[in-house]
């Protein structure tokens, strides 16, 4: 079983994300791209690499599969057994998790987001990235890639640091309540240069709910797969709309008191 080292721990607190190699299991994976290559509309062919150069030619708006543009937001098996067990459950990844954020703290899991893809841009001028912060309560995100992610490819991107200023440009800990210093906040840390969180099949980036982040440009020839999931404890509800804390670790256990 994968564990976060106390060096692991220090790294996630003082950058806001951290990345774990070789983490989620093969067969799930597996099945997670063949249940993702049956939902593909007709343009994309498996075995035809250069069908998955995107944008999408038809746009679809239904929720639980969104398509526009170079994006394929795949919902509809997020509620499913074997996708829980894929990512939240896994059991490295739900002890991970409980070792930042306190054992038997954390609240069961219903779904994942889902299956969040990225078609390859082709051979367009690259540009940069600007980053945001996540809307919805939750303390703490996990991004799984089911495939392979070469750098360049659409891979999670995080601005290090960036959480220990956002934290605080919000009126609460956990809601979307942001102040005048946050879009300030943004277009500073959007000036710099994120870190690309590539990796391959397997692979796991932790994030803190507050870090600035975007899903980066994919200037590779693979379309990215990522599963996303977004930890919350069983006491969200009465700390959500709490003013952020002096202390911003003061609800994880395995940081705030660890390091």
């Amino acid at each position: 079983m994968n564990t976060l080292s106390e060096q692991e721990i220090l790294f996630f607190k003082e950058e806001g994300y951290l990345v774990k190699r070789n983490v989620l299991d093969p067969r799930l994976m597996a099945y997670a791209r063949e249940r993702l290559w049956e939902a593909a509309p007709s343009q994309l062919k498996r075995d035809q690499l250069e069908t998955w150069i995107g944008p999408f030619e038809e746009k679809c708006e239904d929720k639980m599969s969104s398509r526009s543009g170079y994006r394929w937001n795949y919902r509809q098996p997020g509620g499913e057994p074997w996708m829980i067990e894929l990512l939240p459950k896994n059991p490295s990844v739900w002890h991970m998790a409980e070792q930042l954020l306190g054992k038997g703290t954390l609240r069961e899991p219903d779904r994942v987001r889902g299956i969040y893809c990225t078609l390859p841009y082709g051979d367009v001028p690259k540009k940069s990235s600007g980053c945001h912060v996540d809307g919805h309560p939750f303390h703490l995100g996990v991004v799984g890639y089911i495939d392979d992610v070469p750098p360049e490819g659409g891979g999670f991107m995080v601005w290090p640091k960036s959480h220990l200023k956002f934290y605080y440009d919000f009126h609460s800990q956990y809601r979307t309540e942001p102040t005048d210093q946050y879009e300030k906040d943004r277009a500073f840390f959007s000036q710099k240069t994120g870190v690309d969180c590539y990796g391959c099949a397997g692979d796991i980036v932790f994030w803190h709910h507050r870090i600035g982040h975007a899903a980066g440009h994919n200037y590779s020839c693979q379309i990215r797969q990522a599963v996303l999931y977004d930890f919350r404890k069983k006491d969200i509800e009465q700390t959500m709309e709490e003013s952020p804390c002096l202390n911003m670790w003061r609800d994880w256990m395995g940081v705030g008191n660890g390091t």
